[in-house]
């Protein structure tokens, strides 16, 4: 066929607006509506369900969307896929089926599965799959995909497949309609959520709508929403979400590498964005697998510290606590949120988070939390905490690893139950380079991957003291242990200052954070952006870290936030300003 095919989102998360995908169904003419519901955190929280209930695993809010909406998906001719399925996809699948029969509704469901990796010692172990298995429910005449751990993006890729008629080859197709998947799977990002100029916004970002993808038969896009909906689709808010938990302009998947470096964005007419020009090469010959193990587990408290004498306070507690509980497993995180003469309680005072993680679930249970209330009349002046005493709770552990493709049995469950084995892509290609980290400790001062003297800016000149991002945006995200922080720049001018700016000794001198880490930078010229892959900042993963920002959601905006010296003729934005000192 060679119409579009108008792909819709109603989730990014589990836990999303519950009211999505009846607003999406309701909303205008869509021939797919997707649901992305899986995370590394979720595939956790899933596999305890599981070991509660093994007849649980997939995420039951799908089922009460469901409910409401399935009759109305059906009568419309939409046809849905989702990852609810979790570890349980045929569970899901059988659950729908038991709903329409509820209902009194006819409906073909499929699922695919395979995904599940053997590993004893874990509690979830999963390969991302890739979209050709979604594509053979569809081709068999599905209303309801239902999917385990494949890649977000493949949600998308599946349907158009299937009706375009793609095969293992088709490999820019495959990759346009990969960064289609990827800009709708985070529901209203794309459309201004979590958008860095919110105030700019025609709503002002107060109920963006989610987003719909047209993806023609060459894998070009046009990213939309419904008419009337909340928030845009800008080159910007589409910029933001391409940047959004990626690496290098190498985007591995299952199906296809797609190259980010080869994406043009142009507004195509208010509220439309076209996604052009996407180049794919063969995929990897391994498929990426996340596994999730419980750590042991966790307690926090905090303190308040208020007035004089913050740095002596923080180590009279730790002191106290490491004596009563002992030091293993102890972090102590002081947030000087406190101002000198400050007029109230709360300005005048520091918190002072206190984590415990141990193997042991007395020791980190109440044994810690009371040994923390008992110092409120023995410890420093004006001692208070803002947590009651509680017991521990489990943290899991995230780490990422690979398999052979061919190691894992991807089938393909039609809705008459026939069972299709899915081939891996007979055309592999050993995975690109990443560009050279710079390491902790290395001596260069500027990265060798970016220009010298801002690329077209003087290296001296007038300059004027502001906040970073009256002329960037930002986006940044988790990926296990590790984040990645988009930069964009907001006009041409801009970027050529940026590029050679922005480099990772600055970003150090910016976040100290990653100073000690291992980063790696790329640049995306058609995007005007800069995008940082720091290794390890957020440890153990987001179920394990103790971080105030635990999945760096918001790194992109302490970024923006720093006052640095901008060329006096570098062209700004009218959304930050800088007051008292502070963005």
């Amino acid at each position: 066929m060679t119409g579009a095919l108008r792909v819709g989102n109603a989730s990014g998360f589990y836990g999303d607006r519950l009211s999505a995908w009846r607003e999406m169904l309701d909303g205008g003419e869509l021939d797919v509506l997707t649901g992305d519901y899986l995370a590394e955190l979720t595939m956790l929280i899933l596999g305890r369900d599981r070991l509660r209930d093994p007849s649980l695993g997939y995420a039951k809010t799908f089922l009460r969307q469901l409910e409401g909406c399935l009759g109305t998906a059906l009568d419309r001719g939409v046809t849905l896929v989702t990852n609810a399925g979790g570890l349980n996809p045929a569970g899901l699948a059988a659950a729908i089926g038991a709903l329409a029969d509820r209902l009194g509704l006819t409906v073909r469901v499929g699922y695919v599965e395979g995904d599940a990796v053997a590993r004893p010692d874990a509690l979830t172990a999963n390969a991302y799959l890739g979209a050709f298995g979604i594509a053979a429910c569809l081709d068999a005449g599905a209303d309801v995909v239902v999917t385990g751990r494949v890649t977000d993006a493949s949600l998308a890729v599946g349907p158009a497949i299937a009706r375009f008629g793609w095969g293992r080859d088709d490999l820019d197709p495959l990759a346009g309609a990969t960064v289609a998947g990827h800009l709708i799977e985070c529901g209203a990002q794309v459309t201004g959520g979590n958008f860095s100029f919110f105030t700019e916004l025609p709503d002002g970002g107060h109920r963006p709508g989610f987003p719909i993808a047209e993806i023609h038969p060459d894998g070009s896009s046009v990213l939309t929403k419904h008419p009337g909906s909340g928030g845009a689709v800008t080159v910007e808010t589409v910029t933001a979400q391409l940047l959004y938990e990626v690496g290098g302009p190498a985007y591995l998947g299952p199906d296809v590498v797609t190259r980010l470096d080869t994406v043009e964005l142009h507004q195509d007419g208010p509220d439309r964005v076209r996604v052009a020009g996407v180049r794919g090469t063969p995929p990897p010959d391994t498929l990426k697998v996340g596994v999730n193990n419980l750590g042991g587990f966790r307690n926090s408290m905090t303190f308040v510290l208020c007035g004089l004498d913050i740095p002596a306070k923080a180590a009279l507690v730790r002191a106290q606590l490491a004596e009563a509980v002992g030091k293993e497993g102890l972090e102590f995180t002081l947030a000087r949120t406190d101002h000198p003469d400050a007029p109230d309680t709360e300005t005048a005072s520091a918190l002072l988070h206190v984590h415990l993680r141990d193997g042991d679930k007395a020791r980190a249970g109440r044994a810690f939390s009371a040994a923390a209330v008992e110092l409120a009349l023995a410890s420093y002046p004006g001692c208070t905490l803002t947590t009651l005493p509680g017991d521990a709770t489990p943290y899991g552990v995230f780490t990422a690893d690979a398999v052979p493709q061919g190691a894992v049995s991807h089938v393909a469950v039609l809705p008459d139950g026939v069972r299709v084995p899915i081939a891996p892509p007979a055309r592999t290609a050993a995975a690109p380079e990443t560009a050279p980290p710079h390491l902790p400790g290395a001596v260069a001062t500027a990265d060798p991957a970016a220009p010298t003297g801002g690329a077209g800016w003087p290296a001296t000149g007038p300059t004027r003291r502001a906040a970073l991002g009256e002329v960037v945006g930002a986006r940044s995200g988790d990926k296990g242990g590790d984040a990645n922080l988009g930069v964009w720049a907001r006009a041409d001018a801009t970027w050529a200052w940026l590029r050679g700016w922005l480099t990772v000794d600055r970003l150090a001198e910016l976040l100290p954070e990653t100073a000690p880490l291992t980063v790696e930078r790329y640049e995306l010229p058609n995007l005007r952006a800069i995008n940082f892959v720091i290794r390890g900042l957020l440890g153990r993963g987001v179920a394990a870290s103790t971080r105030f920002d635990p999945q760096a959601k918001a790194f992109g905006e302490l970024l923006r936030s720093r006052v640095v010296d901008l060329p006096a003729g570098l062209p700004g934005g009218p959304s930050a300003t800088v007051e008292e000192g502070r963005p």
